[in-house]
């Protein structure tokens, strides 16, 4: 995957400081990224007959990255299955769902042991930051992505409280 880094000259690929390009696009837009691991996912499954293909994108909260759009990933699959004569199906279980939802759905499948592995042992933070633990996870605590996964734990764990 360093491949990404040399081809392209991004805030995730780069030492940059974030930025938006008139179009709203964030510079941590890594130009195909999406695609290239799909297509490496589909010629894994390919040869170990697997037909499902997971993508943990949701379009609600995107942050404008067009490889992360239901139509791009629709387009994708179709792309895929013609150029490998296969019936892949692109899953996208989070595409509609907000990152508070996102969490529920966690707690829904695993309880509270799942929440805490994906708050322990994922990260989502555009600066790289493993070092600061935050109630939500890992991350600056000030990147565009580390201000969605905070948000979406906080109305998540105010949800909860609820309950």
């Amino acid at each position: 995957m360093g491949l990404l880094g040399e081809i392209s000259d991004t805030a995730l690929t780069a030492d940059k400081r974030i930025e938006f390009a008139k179009s709203g696009l964030p510079n941590t837009f890594v130009p195909g990224r999406n695609i290239l691991f799909f297509t490496l996912a589909a010629a894994i499954a390919f040869r170990r007959g697997q037909k499902a293909l997971v993508g943990g994108m949701c379009e609600t909260d995107y942050s404008g990255y067009p490889d992360c759009r239901d139509d791009t990933l629709k387009a994708l699959q179709v792309t895929l299955n013609l150029g490998l004569d296969s019936r892949f199906v692109i899953e996208t279980p989070l595409m509609w769902i907000n990152k508070a939802q996102t969490w529920t759905l966690a707690e829904r499948l695993g309880g509270d042991k799942l929440v805490a592995l994906i708050r322990d042992q994922t990260h989502t933070c555009y600066e790289g930051n493993h070092d600061t633990r935050h109630d939500w996870g890992y991350g600056c605590g000030a990147c565009p992505a580390c201000e969605l996964r905070r948000t979406g734990y906080e109305t998540y764990a105010g949800m909860k409280a609820k309950r």
